[in-house]
């Protein structure tokens, strides 16, 4: 399927890195398509917030240009190793693994268990502040750690694999792909321990998360959304009788989700991956609402699916209008998409997100990658794309 057959009305270009809270920014145009049923409430630290029945809004800070993750406590009640039932919570994401961190945690224990334990942990994927402090509360609470396997064993190389992500083979992955700049590089690899420092440790043991599983929290079934793309399998679960989504960080309700090629899968497609994971939220009720990692509740999930659908369909436009001009390397994509200044941290997350959007264009037949004498792979027009450019421009001629 080629990329013009995307859906799209409209958005703005955001990553993760470049989000700040509600409470210091502004809605933007698109915010006013979609509603928030709690107004501008957040919780305040240390304590839980209903955010709808049953379920407990933990709002934890993080210390990254996105300063913020929000966790989940769902009542629940599940029989122990006698059988007998046990009134306590379950818990969705975790936070990454800090001193302060845990201290929050600590607050929430005291404050908003209503003197009940944790049952299980939930984690909708791997990333650091979703799965940072998962070892903490398992082994605190002697509970189960709840995950996709794939989201799992992707974690347990990133921890214990030193060179599992970043390190020489991130900086030769960068080089192939434009990037020369040297401060940038040793960024990089400086990058080969950085996940290990958020997440220290992962619990030896988990049970199994997959697509279309039910999942009984507190009399209530919540089921089991697979999406990729943003990470290996992510776990968004749904409750129909609350009409409730936990969304993870597949839809949010502010920011485009970081879609990144990794130097690990080099000729991966992550951008169509997340874009007809997409399409599976649109099976739910309009009304939905959505309890998302970053930012606020929110209600009008279509609508904002199909600000996404546009975001993306609008780089990969521009981009292919400057593929006509001449051949593109990841790192020559950078200012057709990202028109602000980036940080080196910023940066990855930037070169990441460039190649999704080359790679969906290349994948999808739009664009034909060449390794130039300099050794960096470009893209450019498919035979067919360029003879119909020059076609076109015979005719105006």
């Amino acid at each position: 399927m080629g990329y013009r057959s995307l859906q799209c009305i409209g958005c703005m270009t955001f990553t993760l890195t470049s989000m700040l809270t509600h409470t210091t920014t502004a809605m933007n145009p698109l915010e006013h398509q979609i509603h928030y049923p709690l107004g501008d409430a957040l919780p305040c630290e240390g304590v839980a917030m209903e955010a709808t029945p049953g379920v407990q809004w933990v709002r934890m800070g993080l210390p990254f240009a996105l300063d913020h993750i929000n966790l989940w406590l769902l009542r629940d009640r599940q029989p122990d190793v006698h059988g007998a039932l046990v009134d306590g919570w379950t818990v969705v994401d975790c936070c990454i693994d800090s001193a302060a961190t845990r201290a929050q945690w600590e607050q929430v224990f005291a404050n908003s268990l209503e003197g009940l334990p944790i049952l299980r942990v939930i984690v909708t994927h791997m990333h650091p502040d979703h799965i940072g402090l998962a070892h903490w509360l398992c082994e605190r609470w002697n509970v189960r750690l709840w995950i996709s396997a794939t989201d799992y064993h992707v974690a347990r190389t990133a921890v214990y694999d030193r060179n599992g992500f970043g390190g020489e083979a991130g900086a030769d992955f960068y080089t192939l792909h434009g990037m020369q700049d040297e401060e940038f590089l040793r960024h990089v690899r400086g990058r080969a321990s950085y996940f290990p420092t958020l997440v220290p440790a992962l619990p030896s043991r988990f049970r199994r998360l997959m697509d279309g599983d039910g999942i009984e929290i507190g009399g209530r079934t919540w089921q089991c959304i697979s999406g990729y793309g943003h990470a290996p399998e992510h776990i968004a679960l749904y409750c129909a009788e609350l009409s409730a989504l936990i969304s993870g960080d597949m839809v949010l309700p502010r920011i485009s989700t970081n879609v990144s090629v990794h130097a690990a899968e080099p000729e991966s497609n992550p951008l169509r991956l997340f874009l007809t994971s997409l399409l599976r939220y649109l099976d739910l009720p309009p009304a939905t609402l959505v309890l998302p990692s970053h930012g606020k509740p929110f209600q009008g999930l279509h609508e904002r699916i199909h600000q996404l659908q546009n975001h993306h369909q609008d780089r990969l436009d521009e981009i292919l209008a400057a593929a006509r001009q001449s051949s593109l390397s990841a790192f020559d994509v950078l200012p057709i998409m990202f028109k602000r200044q980036l940080d080196t941290h910023q940066m990855t997350f930037a070169m990441g997100e460039a190649l999704a959007h080359l790679h969906c264009l290349w994948l999808d037949g739009e664009l034909r990658r060449v390794l130039d004498s300099g050794g960096v792979h470009r893209f450019q027009l498919a035979r067919g794309l360029v003879e119909d450019a020059r076609d076109c421009a015979v005719h105006i001629a």
